[in-house]
C-alpha cells in the first residue's frame, strides 16, 4: 500500500477519528453555508469567501508577458466562481524573475497584462453576469535567492543562509541597502502600474524564502535592513508607506506573508529559537498588528518554504520525499497558525491556506474555520490547478467532487523544477502531461524515499 493510498479518507468519520488519535484540533462544520458569505472591505464586496491563491504558471513569453496557455489558466480560474482571484507571482525587476518565463510587471508589459485582467473579468461576466466581480489582487515579488531570469541560478541574497544557501561561496555579496532602497521605488513603481491596469489591491509577497521574506529572517544581516525587528521589516513597511504616500486609497495593498518557516533560528522567521520546528508568533503577529494599524484589511497567511520543507507549506502524501509527519498533523498545525493570526487581528481579513491535501473534505474544514472565526477566506492553491471550477460545485452542487480533485502528488512542482510550464499533469493531462514528459527525459527517477532537509 502506498502512503496516498494510506491516507486517503473516505468520510469525515476517518478524519475525526484521525484527530483524535493525533490529539489536533480541526474545526469541520457539515453546512457548507459560510463559504457562500461575501466580505466587505472598504466598500468593496467579495462574492463569498473563497479564493483563488497565486499559482505561477511559469508559462508567460521570454519577455513577461502573458501566453495562450497563461490566458487558458486564467480564463479557467474566472469560470471556477471564487470570489477571490489572487493572480500569480509577477516579477518587478528583470533580474528578480524566478524563471525566464515568469510574468514581469513593467511598461513593455503593461497592456498586456491589462488584456490579461480585462479578459478573465469578462469571462466573468459572461459566465455569472454583473453581480459576480471578484475581487483581483496582483502579487509583486523579487525572487532574491531564488532568481533564474535566464534559466540558470542568480541569486540576490538578503543575508547568509547556511541552511538555503549551500552552493554559495562565503563571499557570495549580499544585496546593498542602496539597492534595497532602490527597490523599495521600483515596487511603487509596479504599484502604480498595477492600479493603471486595474487591480483591486497589489501583495507585497513576503513568503517562501523570496527576497522580502528572506529580510524578515534577516537577523545576523548588517546595516539599515538586517538585526532588529525594526530593520528587518523596514523594507516591507517602506513599500507601503511609499504606496500609500503615492495612491492614498486608490489601490488596496494586501500581503502573502509567511508566518512560520520552519528553519533554524537565526535564519528563520516566525521559529521557536530553540526549536525550530515549534512556531513563534511573536514578531509575525506584531507585524500583522502595524499593517493593519497602516490600513491593511487582508492578509493572506502561508508557512514552510518550497526549496526547503515544501510539506510545511503543502501537506502532502506522495511527492519526491516523503514527509517526516502525517498530512493532517501538518494541516492542523498551519490553520492553527493562521488561527492565531485572525485572532490577534479580529477585524482584518486573514485568507487562510492547507485545504488541497483534504481532498473533497476540504470545504467541511475551510465552512468549519470560518463559523469559528478562525480565518475569513478560504484560499486554494494546487487544487484550482486541477479542479479550476471547485469553488461553483462547492456553491451550487455542496460538494466537491472526488474524481476532480487535486491528489497532491507534487507533479505540478516537477514540472516547475524541471524548466517547465506548470499545470495540473493529473486531471488536465492533455496540456500538462506531455511537459511533464519532456521535462522528465534524461533525469533520474523522482526519490520517494528522501527526507526533508530539516529532518
Amino acid at each position: 500500500m502506498t502512503v496516498h493510498e494510506k491516507f486517503m479518507y473516505r468520510s469525515l468519520d476517518e478524519i475525526r477519528a484521525d484527530i483524535d488519535k493525533f490529539g489536533i484540533e480541526l474545526p469541520i462544520l457539515d453546512d457548507l453555508g459560510p463559504l457562500k458569505s461575501p466580505i466587505s472591505m472598504k466598500g468593496t464586496t467579495i462574492p463569498n469567501s473563497i479564493g483563488i491563491h497565486p499559482m505561477e504558471g511559469c508559462d508567460g513569453t521570454d519577455r513577461g508577458g502573458p501566453s495562450d496557455l497563461t490566458f487558458r489558466r486564467y480564463e479557467r480560474f474566472a469560470r471556477g466562481g471564487a470570489g477571490l482571484l489572487w493572480f500569480e507571482a509577477t516579477a518587478v525587476v528583470e533580474e528578480g524573475r524566478a524563471n525566464p518565463r515568469q510574468l514581469y510587471i513593467c511598461e513593455e508589459n503593461k497592456d498586456q497584462l491589462k488584456r490579461l485582467l480585462d479578459d478573465t473579468m469578462e469571462v466573468v461576466r459572461q459566465e455569472y453576469g454583473q453581480d459576480h466581480k471578484p475581487y483581483t489582487v496582483v502579487q509583486l515579488t523579487h525572487s532574491g535567492r531564488y532568481s533564474k531570469p535566464e534559466g540558470k541560478p542568480a541569486p540576490i541574497i538578503a543575508t547568509r543562509n547556511p541552511y538555503l544557501g549551500r552552493n554559495l561561496p562565503e563571499d557570495y555579496p549580499l544585496i546593498t541597502d542602496d539597492e534595497l532602497k532602490r527597490l523599495e521605488d521600483i515596487f511603487v513603481e509596479a504599484a502604480c502600474m498595477a492600479r493603471e491596469i486595474g487591480f483591486d489591491a497589489v501583495d507585497i509577497k513576503a513568503c517562501h524564502g523570496y527576497l522580502n521574506s528572506e529580510l524578515l529572517s534577516g537577523f545576523t544581516r548588517e546595516g539599515d535592513y538586517g538585526g532588529s525587528f525594526e530593520n528587518r521589516t523596514r523594507f516591507l513597511l517602506n513599500i507601503v508607506d511609499k504606496i500609500k504616500d503615492r495612491l492614498g486609497d486608490e489601490l488596496d495593498i494586501t500581503l502573502r506573508l509567511n508566518a512560520y518557516d520552519s528553519v533554524p533560528y537565526p535564519y528563520g522567521w516566525g521559529v521557536d529559537r530553540e526549536d525550530f520546528l515549534v512556531p513563534d508568533l511573536t514578531e509575525p503577529i506584531r507585524l500583522v498588528k502595524i499593517l493593519h494599524n497602516k490600513g491593511i484589511e487582508l492578509i493572506n497567511i502561508s508557512t514552510g518554504n518550497p526549496y526547503y520543507n515544501p510539506h510545511v507549506g503543502r501537506p502532502y502524501d506522495m511527492g519526491y520525499y516523503t514527509p517526516p509527519e502525517h498530512p493532517l498533523v501538518g494541516t492542523a498545525r498551519m490553520l492553527d497558525i493562521i488561527r492565531q493570526i485572525q485572532e490577534s487581528v479580529p477585524d482584518m481579513k486573514v485568507m487562510a491556506t492547507g485545504f488541497s491535501w483534504l481532498r473533497e473534505f476540504a470545504p467541511y474544514i475551510a465552512a468549519g474555520g470560518i463559523q469559528k472565526g478562525w480565518f475569513s477566506i478560504a484560499g486554494f492553491g494546487r487544487q484550482s490547478l486541477a479542479y479550476p471550477d471547485f469553488a461553483k460545485d462547492i456553491l451550487t452542487k455542496g460538494i466537491m467532487d472526488r474524481k476532480k480533485s487535486c491528489i497532491a502528488c507534487s507533479k505540478c512542482s516537477e514540472i516547475m523544477r524541471d524548466g517547465g510550464r506548470a499545470g495540473c499533469v493529473i486531471k488536465d493531462a492533455k496540456i500538462y502531461a506531455p511537459i511533464y514528459r519532456e521535462g522528465r527525459k534524461g533525469k533520474p527517477p523522482i526519490d520517494g524515499s528522501r527526507v526533508a532537509h530539516h529532518v
